[in-house]
């Protein structure tokens, strides 16, 4: 009985051991608390959060805002200029190129995929034996232009020509001068189509009206000349009728 006396009871054992247990693992819990305070940041303030919000705002316009300015316009001394084109000029290079090369305006040209306008042909004209038709490009992209002189073959011409040379054209045939692209070919109009007349008729026309002029002249001198006899024949009568009343 002096024994369990001087034991203590079974429920002060558990107080005991769980006040010891709670000693024991609070030491460690301090430890670990006092090794991370030195690594974590302090509590940001009010400022802290202003900044934050401040930097993020300007980020997020960086990216995402448009620029509050336009580009600069460029200055007077940078506009283009009209390209140096002469639709009826020989030899004339594409409008297309003169831009490619030096940055000039080129007038409104229809595309490759577009039929091109008919060309204005502008003369015909005699050559030796042959005839100078001469013509001015449309405002069309071209590849090649084509003369037609009635049933006959077209003749072909390079883009950058502007006359070519028929033979055997006869008179009163149609000449007709069309453009040509990939999309097809050009109509035939009043201004690109015309009826060849050789000089030699116009010639003839003149001498006609030579001869008849020279006639024209010959019988007004004609009808001088009998009126000239006509008042001398009077002027001869009135002279023999007054003699012979003076004799009586």
């Amino acid at each position: 009985m002096s024994a369990n006396k001087d034991c203590p009871p079974p429920l002060i054992i558990l107080l005991l051991a769980l006040l010891i247990g709670s000693s024991s693992f609070a030491a460690p819990s301090d430890v670990s608390w006092t090794n991370h305070t030195a690594t974590l940041p302090l509590r940001p303030n009010r400022h802290t959060y202003d900044l934050l919000e401040l930097h993020s705002d300007e980020y997020y316009d960086t990216f995402t805002d448009p620029p509050s300015h336009p580009p600069p316009a460029p200055s007077q001394g940078t506009n283009p200029q009209p390209c140096d084109y002469d639709p009826c000029r020989e030899l004339q290079p594409p409008c297309a190129q003169l831009a490619a090369s030096s940055g000039c305006l080129c007038p409104g040209v229809s595309g490759p995929h577009a039929a091109p306008e008919a060309p204005y042909l502008k003369r015909l004209s005699m050559d030796g034996s042959g005839v100078v038709v001469q013509w001015c490009a449309p405002l069309s992209f071209v590849t090649h232009y084509e003369v037609v002189v009635g049933e006959l073959e077209p003749l072909v011409f390079g883009v950058d020509q502007r006359s070519g040379t028929v033979r055997g054209m006869g008179q009163g045939a149609e000449v007709c001068v069309v453009a040509v692209n990939y999309a097809g070919v050009s109509e035939r109009q009043e201004g690109s189509c015309t009826l060849y007349e050789p000089p030699g008729d116009s010639s003839v026309a003149l001498k006609a009206g030579l001869i008849g002029g020279a006639l024209g002249l010959l019988l007004l001198l004609s009808l001088a000349v009998l009126l000239w006899r006509h008042r001398a024949r009077r002027k001869a009568d009135a002279r023999i009728t007054q003699a012979t009343e003076e004799t009586l």
